[in-house]
């Protein structure tokens, strides 16, 4: 008994002593802000964060963070589609006056022919293409990591790194200017809908010094 007891004190230390801390408590939207929202916006679900499919807009951190490791589950209907906003402000379009991961069923029938390989699942969208892929079919939970330190991007899909980014190779002109975002070193991370149904949970972060 004494040694079960001393197992489980391990683990919950070395739970407790990871570095992350949850953004989401499984209850209300405590913590986050609703941008530009459309219909239901975001809404919680049986402990899930949801956006439904007649929903959307931006759910942002009312805190900012520059350098961390982000960890979340997800699961779409087929065909979903969202992504994470990173060190993006408040207002205006994330993708683009801050960076965009791309959260995306982008083997669904309805985007076939139409995306360019940096609008892909795992993507900084619009700049960087992920590198591999590693989605589960719609309907299953995704396990995902995004780690930004510095002017490097990292996307670990369920135990896989599918994309490694460095925006310091970002250098055309006309890119900097429809981004602006990729020179941002800090700003709100979030989730941006896109009217389809997703849902997370397990959302936490560390954050890097």
């Amino acid at each position: 008994m004494r040694y079960l007891f001393a197992l489980l004190l391990a683990a919950m230390t070395a739970a407790a002593g990871d570095g992350f801390v949850s953004l989401f408590n499984g209850k209300n939207l405590d913590g986050w802000v609703l941008s530009g929202g459309k219909g239901r916006g975001y809404i919680v679900e049986n402990g899930t964060l949801v956006c439904p499919a007649d929903g959307g807009g931006n759910l942002l951190t009312q805190k900012e963070y520059a350098n961390f490791v982000l960890r979340f589950d997800f699961k779409m209907e087929p065909g979903g589609n969202n992504g994470v906003g990173i060190r993006t402000p408040m207002e205006g379009d994330a993708a683009y006056t801050g960076m965009e991961i791309q959260i995306l069923d982008h083997n669904h029938a309805r985007y076939a022919g139409k995306l360019r390989p940096e609008q892909k699942h795992g993507s900084v969208y619009d700049l960087i293409a992920a590198q591999k892929e590693a989605l589960k079919p719609a309907g299953e939970w995704n396990h995902e990591e995004i780690t930004a330190n510095g002017k490097k991007i990292e996307v670990r899909l369920n135990g896989i790194v599918i994309t490694q980014a460095d925006l310091s190779t970002i250098t055309d002109p006309a890119k900097l200017a429809k981004h602006p975002g990729v020179k941002r070193a800090s700003g709100h991370l979030g989730f941006l809908g896109h009217g389809t149904r997703v849902e997370f949970k397990n959302i936490k972060i560390k954050e890097l010094r």
